[in-house]
């Protein structure tokens, strides 16, 4: 079982390592620099290579690279388009020179640009980077509020139809949860997890930000809770665990650090509620 949680680089990427050892994870996610500003990832060498054994010798892998959350690439603004371009083309970069396999990106608001609009600026974008073998783009669901887009399975496979460079999917299931799509007993995650087969296919979820929600289903309210401790609940959490279709992909946590309950409480829950 590939499971782990999004953990900090402070002090060097190398550092992500032993922070995901430290909770109890084998692979994981990671942002390359301050998520909130315009910033390079700028990793030495040293501190790269030192990730780079570190994660083949003591992880199972894969790691994902989470990009800013400046980036916006369903923008209709010239300039926003230009700076998440410039962004992502260095996440991309950054994931190449840590033999990370993944970059999971939003695709953003398109603040009036309508859908369709959006999602044709998103394509343009992905487009136009240059993306170095052995790296992919994983474009995240969203919880759909506002005009954010990826709340609905057919904006991811609407992206996915627009693009040449070949993508995939992350899915975040309290994310998706508040989007709509109800994952809160077995028969619910049974149905969503079929719909999404159907409207995106199930061979482009490469991975899932494992998360309970603090809202019910349908809010698009984005507050991530404790496993089987928020509305999605111990049942639905279960189910996802053990749906055959899921039980081969990967797993970052980004639950809250908070009642006392860290990552490794929730990874070791994430253990508890699988079936071997």
């Amino acid at each position: 079982m590939r499971v782990g949680a999004h953990v900090s680089i402070a002090g060097g990427v190398d550092n992500a390592v032993a922070n995901q050892i430290e909770v109890g994870g084998n692979c994981g996610q990671i942002f390359t620099h301050s998520p909130q500003v315009w910033q390079d990832p700028n990793i030495g060498d040293e501190e790269a290579e030192r990730f780079r054994s570190g994660t083949e010798r003591d992880l199972e892998g894969p790691w994902v690279i989470h990009t800013s959350y400046l980036v916006n690439l369903c923008t209709p603004k010239e300039g926003l388009r230009e700076k998440s371009l410039d962004s992502m083309q260095k996440e991309v970069d950054a994931a190449a020179t840590l033999d990370i396999p993944y970059v999971n990106v939003h695709l953003g608001a398109h603040t009036g640009a309508g859908v369709e609009g959006g999602l044709d600026n998103a394509a343009s974008v992905i487009d136009e980077l240059d993306v170095p073998d052995g790296v992919t783009i994983l474009i995240e669901s969203d919880a759909g509020a506002g005009t954010k887009l990826g709340g609905e399975f057919e904006h991811l496979a609407g992206i996915i139809d627009r693009t040449e460079t070949p993508i995939d999917v992350c899915v975040d299931t309290a994310h998706a949860f508040a989007a709509g799509y109800d994952l809160s007993t077995p028969e619910a995650v049974d149905e969503t997890v079929a719909e999404f087969d159907d409207v995106v296919g199930l061979e482009h979820l490469e991975y899932i930000h494992l998360n309970d929600s603090k809202h019910a289903c349908g809010t698009h309210k984005d507050e991530h809770a404790h496993i089987g401790e928020g509305h999605i609940g111990e049942d639905g959490m279960a189910r996802i665990l053990n749906h055959p279709d899921l039980r081969d992909v990967p797993l970052a946590l980004e639950t809250p650090t908070e009642d006392g309950k860290s990552f490794a409480w929730n990874i070791d829950r994430v253990r508890e509620l699988r079936e071997n």
